[in-house]
Formats: C-alpha cells, sequence, structure tokens
C-alpha cells in the first residue's frame, strides 16, 4: 500500500503537466517516499495523454474522451488509489524541493488534521493568496464582482482573504485553494467524495466545509511551497470560465444558505455583467485604442449576460 496518491487533473496542459511531474517525482525523491501517481485526462487534445505514455511509464493515466470537470475526475481517481493521502494537482503547478513530504510529515504528526494547503507561490516568487475563511452573504455580494473595484477593503472581503494574518506561520484555516492540497482518506470517509455538481469552482470550498463541519481541521502549511502559474487550463475557455464560476458560486450559497440568497446572488451576478458590459460598449465608442481588444470582450460579455439572464431566470437550473 502507498502511504501518498497524488492526483493531476489535466485539460490541455500538457507542457506544464509535464514540468508538474517531473517536480512530483523531484520532491518525493529523497525522502524515499512510497508514492503512487494518476492523472485524469479531460479529453485534451494537445497531446497530454501521448506525453504521460510516453516519458512517465509508471504514472497511472485514466484518459476521458470528454471534460468531466474537477470534481468528477478526482472522483474517479480516488476509487483506484491506494494511499492513506492524496495530493490533489492541478497540472499547472510546480513543487519547490521537499513541498510533498513536509505535507505528508505535518499530517502524520497532526492526526486530526484533514487537509494540509502548501503556500502557493507566483512564478515570479511571490506569495499568492491561498487560505480562506468561509464566504458570508456580504462577501457574496462583493467578492469577483465589480463592486471589488471599490470596496477592496470592506471587512467583509478582508476577513475572507484572511487580511488580517500573515503568509508565514502555519495557521489553521477555513479552506484553501485547490490548485494543490494534501487530503487525508480516512476524512474523506467520514464526509464522502467531491461533489460533483461543482463542474469546477467551489469544489475544494465545499469539501473543506464538509470537513470541518464534520470535526476535521484545516491547515495552512507555509513550509511546503507549490508555484501557482494560475488558470492555465481555465483560460483556453473564457465563456465557461465565467459561468462555471458563478454557477459553482451559487450552488455553493444555495446549498448552505438557502435558494432566496442564492438567488440573490444570481440577479446581482446578472447586475455586475451588465455593467461590465456597458462599460466595455462605452469605452469602445469614446476611446480610439485597443478597439480590437475591446470587441472581443463585448462579444464574450454579450454571452456571459445572455447566460445570466437565462439562468436567473430558471433560478439556476441552466447548465454552465
Amino acid at each position: 500500500m502507498s502511504k501518498l496518491s497524488v492526483i493531476v487533473i489535466n485539460w490541455n496542459a500538457r507542457q506544464l503537466l509535464e514540468r508538474c511531474l517531473r517536480s512530483v517525482f523531484a520532491s518525493a525523491s529523497e525522502s524515499q517516499l512510497q508514492m503512487e501517481v494518476l492523472v485524469v485526462d479531460n479529453g485534451s487534445r494537445d497531446g497530454s495523454a501521448e506525453m504521460v505514455r510516453a516519458l512517465f511509464p509508471d504514472v497511472t493515466l485514466l484518459a476521458y474522451r470528454e471534460n468531466l470537470g474537477f470534481a468528477r475526475a478526482v472522483n474517479r481517481a480516488m476509487e483506484r488509489v491506494s494511499g492513506e493521502y492524496l495530493l490533489v494537482l492541478n497540472p499547472d503547478t510546480e513543487m519547490v524541493g521537499p513541498a510533498i513530504p513536509r505535507m505528508l510529515e505535518f499530517a502524520e504528526r497532526h492526526p486530526e488534521v484533514a487537509v494540509v494547503g502548501p503556500q502557493l507561490l507566483n512564478p515570479d516568487g511571490t506569495v499568492q493568496s491561498s487560505r480562506r475563511r468561509f464566504p458570508t452573504p456580504a462577501t457574496a455580494f462583493l467578492e469577483s464582482t465589480v463592486l471589488q473595484r471599490w470596496f477592496s477593503s470592506h471587512p467583509a472581503l478582508r476577513s475572507f482573504y484572511m487580511l488580517d494574518r500573515d503568509d508565514y506561520h502555519v495557521q489553521e484555516v477555513d479552506w484553501v485553494v485547490g490548485a494543490a492540497f494534501l487530503v487525508r482518506v480516512g476524512a474523506v470517509g467520514s464526509v464522502g467524495p467531491m461533489d460533483e455538481g461543482y463542474f469546477m469552482y467551489s469544489e475544494e470550498l465545499d469539501w473543506c466545509r464538509r470537513f470541518v463541519n464534520a470535526g476535521w481541521k484545516v491547515v495552512y502549511l507555509p513550509d511546503a511551497q507549490v508555484v501557482h502559474h494560475g488558470s492555465q487550463s481555465a483560460d483556453q475557455d473564457l465563456l465557461h470560465r465565467h459561468t462555471r464560476f458563478q454557477h459553482s458560486k451559487a450552488r455553493y450559497f444555495e446549498k448552505y444558505h438557502g435558494p432566496a440568497l442564492a438567488q440573490l446572488v444570481r440577479i446581482a451576478i446578472l447586475a455586475s455583467y451588465l455593467f461590465l458590459l456597458a462599460e466595455d460598449v462605452a469605452k469602445l465608442l469614446i476611446l480610439r485604442r485597443k478597439r480590437p481588444m475591446r470587441r472581443a470582450r463585448i462579444g464574450l460579455l454579450a454571452r456571459v449576460v445572455a447566460w445570466c439572464a437565462r439562468w436567473a431566470a430558471t433560478a439556476g437550473r441552466t447548465a454552465p
């Protein structure tokens, strides 16, 4: 039985996936860690699966013809693993030095901890925000909306992003960003797998909330560092990046705060995109520069607004 099962969920990120896998093996090499590695390929068309077969014959490849989404892909991989711990990774991550053994050693010393999140770094080495408190209704109407421009220092957002704590101390948190996190398999048995109602985004938030509700702890461990290049897969499909993010956000609030608040969130999201669309149309009419970029953005925003309108009118039943 392997001590650790590494699960990498990939979609059209071949070059980054190769770097990720090489960093995983390098991180584990000096500690003689028992480890199995699984890659779930969500219907990539860039040769990702072929690369894994050719360069990493010891990696178990689960290659699907369609994009299962993040939560569903993790759950399919979990059906195949044998480890006591799971390290779930995006393909655009790279382990820094002994990141993996440090997370594993911490979890071994703290049996009350279900999830360990490393410190995420930007490619330039600066710290990337990755630890959070659970979102509140106030957060719903501020975070990732146009209002965040003017209310970025609002107490609800400062609390959500944990700006009252520094980035360099081990600390218990509500949840960690899902680009890279270690999970205790025994804890999964007490709360169940990821909620597949989230195609992508917020699935790690939901999972961590269920762990915490069941009495487990979630810990941010800055001694373990992982470079996260960020949104490398999602940026290939901007329409679905927007709609899936917002769909997951409203799903979370409906699940934990009720359908009435979720519907208000959908209406607020629609209003935010309408503002952005109107703003870009005004800039296109008034300003001469960046016109091709603005036309492309207007086209995207118009499609997002149309989806949001259907989504709000059907109380969230519209698929992202």
